[in-house]
């Protein structure tokens, strides 16, 4: 029988009161329990000093040369110590709040300590004490999740039962040819391993298989889930075709990058097509996304729809409005602004603009989502950091036309495999070209007491005929953060300066019109340095900036600095960034060495990933991402990778319906609803 049907109370010693208890766990069946893996391993393997790394859980044994003393300090609290010898190293260990073992520790004897190395003192801070040496079974040791009334210790002996019970009918999903392709362990060893592993090496191993086999599993639903649900998509089909665009590109002041081509023709393709598009256009700052959208606006208008374009604020979508009726507006098309600060008359009159078709691009912010908002004819829906808006308000504005095509775009760089999977029933376009004649920008990390050297550096740069950003985390003084505000530095640098260079102010309090006024200020150069909050992150684009100083940078995610320093290198001088930090935390002095070293954000957001974990980066309860019992889609991004590319060679041929090996994950994708047997292109 299926070990996914045998209930868990067939295993010898689990009663009804012990079942009932494991289902509080989410075990109810044999192979839940077998696939109930441990969270953590401790490692009882002996290790010498010399052989471990400063804090490694290690470890050791060792005979007594010192009396043990303790230390009384604050209410209760004690420190017990004592040195002992381990293969000719004299270390110290230490033990909080154990008093009671003093009496038991005796000159001479042989004792195995467990417990955090600091290589830098030889100390051993431990958490276990066994007098003599101890025989284990193995020298690693399984700890699983447990509850108030099921112990690790009972899991590990339930899951030794079943293994003795049941071993011979796990089932084999894996083809032998993958198995062998990647060297991996077969499904019985890899379970046996993962609950009763005889050395470190060995859960490696058996993680690594059973990591390959969920994500496997992920990427072939996906991969099907996204073909059915494309094919229900069905969508408008517009003519359009690269022809088209040329009197686009020949008026444009720069060439596409291949990237761009590339990602032109993908966009073409899908709106050419009767399925409705869903695509991610992700691209580095700079890469030039909004060109590549604005192509495929002309063309869709061209074909007789209107096209949209929402963006997350005021400040980005008058800034996508100028520049589309830029391009767009020496070719006969028509470009118009819809957000919050466009009221009265004028609203009603561009409404009714709207509605009849008189406008063919409308750009906006979540106004554009209103129900007073009526298309005539919308074919073409963009969002622009599509991850600012919920899942509703996207929906809202492809409600607006009938079955538009949709193309989403984000200057967040998202490892592309991350992108696949998290946005698993989209296409993904990535631009990661720069724009010929952009310098990379000079990154450089300084603490606060170099602070008059900055500012010395962004004069020298004003002179010079250039403009600067100074960035603060926050707009006002805050008790709980010691931040430099937003406000107090531009008090500060407007001082220093004495008006000899003209300071402006930004922070998200200001009105949309007192935006607009400092922007249009630091826009045409009337103020040459820029104190602002965050607000500026996305998409504001004053090519003459050069210098970008982000104070108390370590406040910030590797993302954000990322966005941030984008704000300039938009021109051809060569641009700098500064960081102004002096991070508490080993994370914090990572990010900065991380921002010196590259200025890839592909690069940086796998770095991001790694120090914050998928759901800090996409938004803990946005992300999408499955609960996987091994796989983690940040450390195991490139077996995620592989398993995408097995999976879309497993789908597109033909093994699933006549290869043996196969049929364990055919009959799967059949359990599951997703695969009825016939070929899927």
């Amino acid at each position: 029988m299926n070990l996914s049907q045998l209930r868990v109370d067939t295993v010898k010693g689990i009663g009804e009161e012990s079942a009932k208890a494991l289902g509080g766990l989410g075990i109810y069946t044999v192979q839940d329990l077998l696939e109930f893996f441990p969270f953590r391993y401790e490692d009882y393997s002996l290790k010498s000093p010399g052989d471990v790394a400063h804090e490694d859980r290690v470890t050791m044994i060792g005979t007594i040369q010192s009396e043990p003393s303790i230390r009384y300090f604050g209410k209760k609290k004690n420190r017990l110590s004592f040195r002992m010898v381990v293969d000719g190293v004299l270390v110290q260990v230490n033990f909080f709040n154990r008093a009671f073992l003093k009496t038991k520790i005796q000159l001479g004897s042989t004792v195995t300590v467990t417990g955090k190395w600091d290589a830098h003192r030889l100390t051993i801070t431990g958490s276990e004490l066994k007098f003599g040496e101890i025989e284990r079974q193995g020298n690693v040791e399984p700890v699983y999740h447990a509850t108030s009334t099921i112990s690790s210790k009972q899991l590990q002996r339930w899951i030794k039962v079943a293994l003795e019970m049941y071993e011979n009918q796990i089932v084999e999903p894996l083809p032998a040819t993958i198995r062998e392709r990647y060297k991996l362990l077969n499904k019985t060893e890899t379970i046996r391993h993962l609950h009763n592993p005889l050395h470190p090496e060995l859960v490696k191993q058996a993680r690594r298989r059973y990591v390959y086999e969920e994500l496997l599993y992920f990427q072939l639903r996906m991969r099907v889930f996204k073909q059915q649900h494309r094919e229900l998509q069905t969508g408008r089909q517009l003519i359009v075709s690269r022809d088209q665009l040329d009197p686009f590109f020949a008026q444009l002041p720069f060439t596409l990058t291949g990237a761009q081509n590339q990602a032109v023709d993908d966009i073409l393709a899908d709106i050419s097509s009767p399925y409705r598009m869903n695509r991610l256009l992700q691209g580095d700052v700079g890469s030039g996304k909004t060109a590549v959208a604005a192509a495929c606006m002309y063309a869709v208008v061209k074909a007789g729809a209107q096209s949209a374009l929402m963006a997350p604020t005021e400040i980005l979508a008058e800034q996508h409005a100028k520049s589309l009726a830029d391009w767009f507006e020496p070719l006969g098309l028509s470009v118009a602004l819809l957000a919050g600060s466009v009221k009265g008359k004028k609203r009603t009159v561009l409404l009714e603009k709207i509605a009849t078709g008189e406008i063919d691009i409308v750009v906006g912010t979540h106004a554009l989502i209103q129900e007073d908002v009526f298309f005539h004819n919308l074919g073409f829906v963009i969002t622009d950091e599509q991850h600012r808006f919920g899942v509703e308000q996207r929906r809202v504005l492809r409600s607006k036309g009938e079955s538009p095509d949709v193309l989403f775009m984000t200057a967040t760089p998202i490892p592309r495999t991350l992108a696949i999977s998290v946005f698993g029933d989209m296409d993904v376009s990535v631009l990661n070209e720069l724009p010929a004649g952009r310098k990379p920008i000079e990154t450089y990390w300084v603490t606060h007491d170099l602070f008059e050297r900055v500012l010395g550096f962004i004069e020298k740069e004003v002179m010079a005929g250039h403009q600067a950003y100074v960035i603060s985390p926050l707009i006002e003084e805050s008790e709980k953060l010691d931040v430099q505000n937003a406000i107090d530095l531009y008090t500060m640098l407007a001082n220093h300066y004495q008006g000899n260079i003209q300071v402006g102010l930004m922070h998200g309090r200001l009105s949309a019109a007192e935006k607009e006024d400092v922007m249009s200020a630091f826009a045409k150069n009337d103020t040459q340095l820029l104190v602002s909050t965050t607000v500026v992150e996305v998409g504001v684009n004053v090519p003459n900036a050069t210098v970008m100083v982000i104070y108390d940078a370590d406040r910030f995610g590797l993302a954000q600095l990322h966005q941030l320093r984008g704000r300039v290198g938009r021109g051809d001088a060569q641009s700098t960034c500064i960081l102004v930090a002096k991070p508490k935390s080993e994370v914090g002095k990572e990010r900065m060495r991380i921002m010196t070293e590259t200025t890839d954000g592909f690069v940086l957001s796998e770095r991001d990933l790694e120090l914050r974990g998928p759901g800090d980066f996409f938004g803990s309860k946005q992300s999408g991402l499955p609960d996987f019992k091994l796989a983690d889609v940040v450390h195991d991004y490139r077996t995620l990778e592989t398993a995408r590319q097995d999976a879309d060679v497993i789908i597109s041929s033909n093994v699933l319906e006549h290869d043996e090996e196969y049929a364990h994950l055919a009959r799967y994708l059949k359990e599951i609803g997703a695969y009825e047997g016939e070929k899927i292109d």
